[in-house]
């Protein structure tokens, strides 16, 4: 299966769960099982995850669970041991922009609302990523799975250790900050 796939589900379709599966809480961020045979409706499928709702919760499964909505998992993103340091930046990109806000079809690099990304080599040897982002305004309750979604996808990477998000409001969002993809995306064009 790929990204492609993923987006084939449509919106208000009803999938029984194949297994028990764990899924990040919207708008909490923590991770909950969710268990065999519940009947969930997808909210929303874009990137590697699918947006679903249950017993009037919203969730976020991961590709690589995608398996518990009876579809193929998508694999785990990863990099070669070998990689360089440039393909190690471009890969934290690469998964920020399979990141979405629940309630929104654009990635949160179009969005604007990723800001900037540092890699650092701590004394350990251990590579320490720290993500500053916003969000579309600062009672928006998703920055937790964001943030949650980001780090999952991100640590894929056997060179990356941890990931810090940095959650802030200073400068503040606007839609300026979108790509015209986006904007296109949202029909605001």
């Amino acid at each position: 299966m790929d990204l492609e796939q993923v987006a084939s589900l449509e919106r208000g379709q009803q999938l029984p769960l194949q297994r028990d599966v764990e899924a990040i809480a919207i708008p909490f961020g923590s991770t909950e099982t969710l268990a065999e045979d519940s009947v969930v409706s997808v909210m929303q499928a874009k990137g590697s995850t699918v947006s679903v709702g249950f017993e009037g919760r919203l969730y976020l499964i991961e590709g690589s669970n995608l398996d518990a909505l009876g579809l193929e998992p998508l694999p785990r993103p990863t990099l070669p041991e070998t990689a360089t340091e440039e393909e190690i930046e471009q890969f934290v990109w690469d998964q920020l922009r399979t990141c979405f806000d629940p309630e929104i079809p654009v990635n949160i690099v179009d969005l604007g609302l990723v800001y900037g990304c540092r890699i650092e080599r701590l004394i350990s040897g251990e590579r320490l990523v720290t993500i500053r982002m916003t969000l579309t305004a600062p009672g928006c309750g998703m920055g937790d799975v964001i943030a949650a979604d980001a780090r999952n996808k991100i640590l894929g990477a056997p060179q990356i250790s941890k990931v810090h998000t940095e959650i802030v409001f200073s400068p503040p969002w606007s839609r300026d900050m979108m790509s015209d993809e986006a904007k296109l995306e949202l029909g605001m064009f």
